[in-house]
């Protein structure tokens, strides 16, 4: 398993997405090129903020939950904190949303654009704790970028 570079990543993101008006197609991509990044990862999408639930938006992977409450299971509580949750043991998670039974660790970053949460990134690995504080460090990095270039746009999807 090796974990991707980074600045690299970070390069393609900028490339890819700069030019692109549209949000809904800046985070199909995003996610796309996101997971043909990481190994060892089987699920990689973005829930998007509509009031106070997450809903499911672009993913790679098997079909997954629909509506999380906010507060609720890591993707929630990512967004009721505004703070990246890095799960080594998904099941040691109090009330993670077991969408899908393979999942065995996640990273769940926050997007913000404008000082306002619009969506969160989930990740989820079959590995017991596959997301390093590097990993941490440099997928909040790339979430980072994502929304710099989202902050143009006149709405996220």
């Amino acid at each position: 398993m090796s974990d991707p570079d980074y600045k690299l990543l970070n390069g393609q993101v900028r490339a890819l997405l700069a030019d692109e008006a549209d949000a809904l197609a800046s985070a199909a991509n995003f996610v796309g090129l996101l997971y043909s990044a990481f190994d060892d990862i089987n699920w990689l999408g973005v829930y998007v903020l509509r009031g106070d639930e997450l809903v499911l938006g672009p993913f790679q992977g098997q079909p997954a939950c629909v509506h999380i409450n906010v507060g609720a299971g890591v993707c929630g509580t990512a967004a009721a904190t505004g703070e990246t949750q890095r799960i080594a043991d998904v099941h040691a998670f109090p009330g993670h949303i077991a969408c899908d039974a393979a999942s065995r660790s996640e990273i769940v970053v926050p997007l913000v654009v404008s000082d306002e949460l619009i969506a969160v990134l989930d990740i989820d690995s079959p590995s017991l704790d596959r997301f390093s504080a590097e990993d941490q460090r440099g997928i909040e990095s790339l979430c980072q970028t994502f929304c710099e270039l989202q902050a143009n746009r006149e709405s996220f999807i």
